[in-house]
């Protein structure tokens, strides 16, 4: 098992047995190289820790422990996690901001506790079969203690087709399953169960915040979150794009350095889209030692199939290959690297969030009006996006309702893709269950805000931060992601829609924010987000020139799940330009590479 994800943990590896308990760790040495050794237990070895992550407010932690008489044999964050847990038990993981994918043998109560951060930046796997638990950081880890062939689970794939990503718990291989982000698993007594540990409610602050003062402790935050996530014993960089996200963190790390290594990616400037030249000039402004790192053509497809399988579960998001290499070259000088992640998610930087931030306008309108509207957009051409926010509006419950804002099909229409017998029914609609405890920690958010909590609790860790993990660990990289620091989050998660979306501006208090660190003009640039439209182009050159030896060949992998019909539809409509269905066909072909890579280790339905 701890083979397997050597990649992860290149430095050191430890183990330790106690009767039926069997740890295992592969250690990447980012604080305390000399003392951090994992399994770690305290002097007694009553409580025993693995622990992959990092805990950012550990030294006040190991103060408050050291005033009840702590005694601490190490400068590490994991022993806080030992005797946080024998101070407060369970409650420790309430205490800890940082990302965690974790587990805690209390060694005199024979009881064993998993836990995933409470955003979901680090990932932990598990599959329970015959009285025995099984877990790590990868489901390479799981599989290794699988010695037959895997399957692929088809309600999954479902889900996979209809969002883009497979939310937790569930994983894309039966009987392998995923902790949810703020959740926990405890097994003691021959049982377990799971359950959610972070129960954080938000309501609207009162009195309400102005805007000078919103900004003000916005900014405050985000200082404080970068002082802590540059802690490290490694040398330090930042991932920057051309964008004001990761142009911002390059100049709060100002405040704590100076010459700070970034890196760009980007793919030369006959391209409209490329960042290189805008991640230079950023660098250039504020003064870091910068590296460009271009891709080619030839580059991305030969490298699809590595970065496919270093997912493990199929993504379907251009960025996976401009993150892939960016992180490759970051590595050669850097254990450690920033990225800046979340505030699309928090602040309403998607298109999505325009259509609910206004969607009450929708529900103030006459019957007549909004019947012409929707049979207007219904007619458009390659809208599909639009059309599917209008019928998104349209539906009275809310958990449903952000349900079809984030499906990039109506579920019928992806059920109706597969064989008959295949799936389970409503199978599609699993990811209401996997929402079903969050429902009531959402009652005092407005629409938009609502929209965001369940992003930022599934969306954002099941596919953005899953994949930033896998293809940053897959060279021994670990990213650190600031924005979506735990008092960040749960600010701005109080904040009327007002302060994110206002006149048409997305990420307005975040602009406000960004523009006292960024010149004007790079507060201009338009979003790019690493230049993922030219690796969108490559990707449709490459499904529509290989689509007859893949999508349209019925000996093709999927169509051990799928009927070749609907897809062909599905191919012909886009082709013809009467929809664009390019979301559904790329995530079609990436399923289909995605089997391919794991061909030797997979056995089909039947």
């Amino acid at each position: 098992m701890t083979k397997s994800i050597r990649h992860r943990g290149p430095d050191d590896e430890g183990y330790h047995f106690d009767g039926a308990l069997g740890f295992g760790f592969r250690r990447l040495s980012i604080i305390d190289l000399a003392g951090g050794h994992q399994p770690m237990s305290d002097r007694e070895e009553t409580v025993w820790v693995v622990f992959n992550g990092e805990i950012y407010n550990f030294k006040e932690l190991r103060q408050e422990l050291e005033s009840f008489g702590y005694v601490f044999q190490t400068n590490s964050d994991t022993e806080v996690i030992i005797h946080g847990y024998k101070q407060w038990g369970d409650e420790v993981l309430n205490r800890l901001n940082g990302m965690f994918g974790l587990a805690i043998w209390d060694a005199r109560q024979k009881r064993l506790l998993l836990a995933r951060d409470a955003f979901g930046i680090k990932l932990l796997y598990y599959r329970i079969d015959g009285g025995s638990l099984y877990f790590g950081s990868e489901m390479r880890a799981i599989r290794a203690t699988m010695p037959d062939k895997t399957e692929i689970d088809p309600n999954s794939l479902n889900l996979f087709l209809r969002y883009r990503f497979t939310p937790s718990p569930f994983t894309i291989l039966k009987g392998v399953l995923k902790l949810a982000p703020g959740t926990k698993l405890v097994a003691e007594n021959g049982s377990y169960h799971v359950s959610r540990w972070y129960q954080s409610k938000p309501t609207p602050f009162a009195p309400a915040k102005s805007a000078d003062q919103a900004r003000e402790e916005l900014l405050f935050l985000y200082k404080q979150a970068v002082r802590r996530q540059l802690i490290s014993d490694v040398p330090v960089g930042l991932l920057l794009s051309g964008g004001i996200d990761s142009g911002l963190l390059l100049g709060l790390m100002n405040l704590s350095g100076t010459s700070w290594p970034t890196y760009t990616v980007g793919y030369g400037s006959s391209y409209a889209d490329d960042e290189l030249a805008d991640g230079a000039e950023t660098a250039r402004i504020l003064g870091s030692n910068h590296t460009s790192v271009r891709i080619t053509r030839a580059t991305f497809e030969e490298a699809l199939p590595r970065i496919v399988a270093a997912l493990e579960e199929p993504i379907a998001a251009s960025s996976i290959v401009p993150m892939y290499f960016v992180c490759e070259r970051a590595r050669q000088d850097v254990k450690v690297a920033l990225v800046g992640q979340g505030p699309d998610e928090l602040f309403g930087g998607y298109r999505r969030h325009l259509g609910v931030r206004y969607g009450a306008m929708w529900g103030q309108m006459p019957n007549w009006m909004r019947s012409s509207i929707a049979s207007a957009v219904g007619a458009l051409p390659r809208n599909e996006t639009l059309k599917r926010g209008v019928y998104s509006l349209a539906i009275s419950d809310r958990m449903k309702r952000y349900q079809n804002v984030l499906s990039i099909l109506p579920g019928t229409q992806i059920a109706d893709l597969f064989q008959d017998g295949v799936l389970a029914p409503n199978s599609g609609d699993a990811i209401l269950e996997s929402w079903a405890d969050l429902a009531g920690l959402m009652t005092n958010t407005d629409e938009l805000g609502g929209l965001q909590f369940l992003e930022v609790r599934s969306t954002l860790p099941d596919e953005l931060l899953m994949y930033a993990d896998k293809l940053s660990m897959a060279h021994g990289l670990e990213l650190r992601v600031p924005f979506i620091d735990k008092d960040i989050v749960e600010y701005v998660e109080r904040l009327p829609a007002t302060f994110k979306v206002r006149n048409g501006s997305q990420k307005w208090l975040h602009r406000q924010v960004c523009a006292s660190y960024l010149p004007h003009s790079v507060m201009k640039r338009r979003k790019r987000g690493f230049a993922v439209n030219v690796v969108d182009d490559w990707f449709r050159d490459t499904i529509n020139t290989k689509m007859t030896s893949t999508l349209l060949d019925p000996g093709s992998k999927i169509y051990q799940y799928l009927r070749p019909a609907p897809v062909r539809e599905l191919f012909e409509r886009h082709a013809s330009g009467r929809q664009d269905n390019h979301k559904i066909l790329f995530s079609l072909a990436l399923f289909e590479g995605w089997l391919r890579a794991h061909d030797d280790a997979m056995v089909a339905v039947h």
